[in-house]
């Protein structure tokens, strides 16, 4: 195990140091995420939810020590079953670099680097490592042991620190790169927040609002780098850079983004004012040809995401936006550009980081969700839940609140009821807003009795359909049912 700890902490010092796009443990750990079976995703996405990421790759890590030990017994006792073991290890982290989206012969180099340095530590301690060997000789085995230990923590440790100093750098340039756009300071439209004490704002701080993606790590792309390939089913192919796209000129529009993951009452929802270029307006350029029904788009490292081309011509406010919030994006959620469309789940449209539009038809192409079981268009279902009162939680028998958010976006909310114990319906106060792609925060006074009680809550969107009670999974295009919470009112 000490040999593939040195071997993790020389391949990441490299790959700090040669500041490569992915290091060979992200590589291998991505390539395990993309590969894992369809079935078991969504039980691990309901089991950790968004800690999925660090999860990943510390699996990866264990893995990789369990057999690391393997190969240490092996040096001892069968040296070729070792080296064989170690050659399996370089191979595996040279092919998962290799076949990234940006793949880099200074990933390889650390990768190679990496695995010197696990025989380096296997013949250090080989001798002392023997069965028979002194009581002087085991000391000294143990002294060896922790010279390498302390020598892979202080190397993991000054990498890390390497490269979190890359990664401010890197921020910090992008943020400089982008100063100049012309982006104005975000204020809620007055009415729309109902200004209820501990409900969530209508506005989602950028730092607060959901991250859902399949990257373990941010892709780092500087502005300058990047560009938008437009290609496939068009009249003529065209490359869009970052310059070229802000000088369009931009468009602000309230919208409310939501994972297909998110289960009811989940909290894998946030709004946000963005500012970017139609995207309806680069396809027009193009020139949609007849027959296309499907834009795939593709992420920098690969991801890829089928949207319905309906919804990105229609003239819904479906944007390459360039500005969160009055602000650049932030890169974890999609620097320098990113796809912000209403009406549809993330997965289907939310394109973090995008650098390639293939105009295609959703019989000739599969994106990454739908080869793993998801739906094909997923289109937004009508949503409500309750904020206040907390699940299971207690208040003052008397006068409360009942308040929450409920959203369709693209069609809108019409009004909103709340029962309490199953007894009749009561219409909600709902926020004002003048758009239909966000979510409406709603409230209802209650005069809360002693005891438990149960609180469910409905919607009914702007065609008047009521959100049905039939509860759904998130799989395979996202989950329906009335939200409830149970409360305790005390005199």
């Amino acid at each position: 195990m000490l040999a593939v700890g040195a071997a993790l902490t020389v391949s990441e010092l490299l790959a700090a140091v040669f500041d490569v796009p992915e290091s060979p443990l992200l590589a291998v750990a991505q390539h395990a995420v993309d590969l894992t079976p369809a079935p078991l995703i969504k039980p691990i996405i309901d089991l950790v939810g968004t800690a999925d990421k660090p999860l990943a790759v510390a699996v990866t890590v264990v893995v990789l020590l369990a057999l690391g030990a393997v190969a240490g017994r092996a040096w001892i006792e069968r040296r070729q079953v070792s080296l064989t073991l170690v050659g399996g290890f370089t191979a595996l982290g040279t092919l998962a670099v290799l076949t990234r989206p940006e793949p880099s012969a200074a990933a390889v180099v650390a990768t190679v680097a990496g695995a010197a340095a696990a025989l380096a530590v296997l013949h250090l301690l080989q001798d002392r490592l023997a069965e028979d060997a002194p009581d002087g000789t085991r000391r000294s085995f143990l002294v060896g042991a922790a010279v390498v230990l302390v020598g892979i923590v202080a190397s993991g440790v000054g990498g890390q620190l390497l490269a979190e100093r890359r990664r401010r750098r890197a921020e910090l340039e992008r943020a400089r790169a982008s100063l100049d756009l012309p982006l104005e300071p975000t204020s809620t439209p007055a009415g729309a927040d109902l200004g209820i004490d501990g409900q969530r704002p209508w506005t989602t701080p950028n730092r607060d609002f959901y991250r859902i993606d399949t990257a373990l790590s941010p892709p780092l792309l500087d502005a300058s780098e990047w560009s938008l390939r437009i290609h496939g089913l068009v009249d003529r192919e065209i490359t869009v850079t970052y310059d070229d796209l802000v000088a369009r000129g931009l468009t602000e529009a309230w919208v409310t983004l939501c994972c297909v993951s998110n289960e009811v009452g989940g909290d894998l929802i946030g709004n946000a004012n963005w500012s970017g270029v139609p995207m309806a307006d680069l396809l027009a350029e193009a020139g949609v040809q007849d027959g296309a029904d499907c834009l795939l788009s593709t992420s920098v490292d690969g991801w890829t995401c089928g949207t319905p081309l309906e919804a990105v011509t229609d003239g819904r406010n479906a944007l390459l936006a360039v500005g969160m919030n009055g602000e650049p994006l932030p890169v974890r959620h999609g620097f320098p550009v990113r796809q912000v469309i209403p009406g549809l789940y993330g997965y289907v449209s939310a394109t973090k980081w995008v650098v390639d539009w293939e105009v295609t038809r959703f019989a000739e192409v599969e994106a990454y969700w739908t080869q793993r079981g998801w739906g094909e268009r997923g289109p937004i279902k009508t949503q409500s839940r309750i904020d206040l009162p907390a699940p299971n939680s207690t208040v003052r028998a008397g006068q409360q609140v009942i308040a929450g958010v409920a959203w369709h976006q693209h069609t809108g909310i019409s009004a909103v009821e709340v029962r309490v114990d199953e007894g009749d319906w009561v219409g909600a106060t709902i926020g004002e807003v003048d758009t239909v792609d966000t979510w409406v925060q709603w409230s209802v006074p209650w005069d809360a009795t002693p005891g438990r009680h149960t609180i469910e809550v409905r919607a009914t969107d702007a065609d008047g359909r009521v959100q049905t009670q039939e509860r759904a999974d998130v799989l395979p295009d996202g989950a329906t049912g009335w939200h409830s919470v149970d409360v305790a009112a005390q005199a």
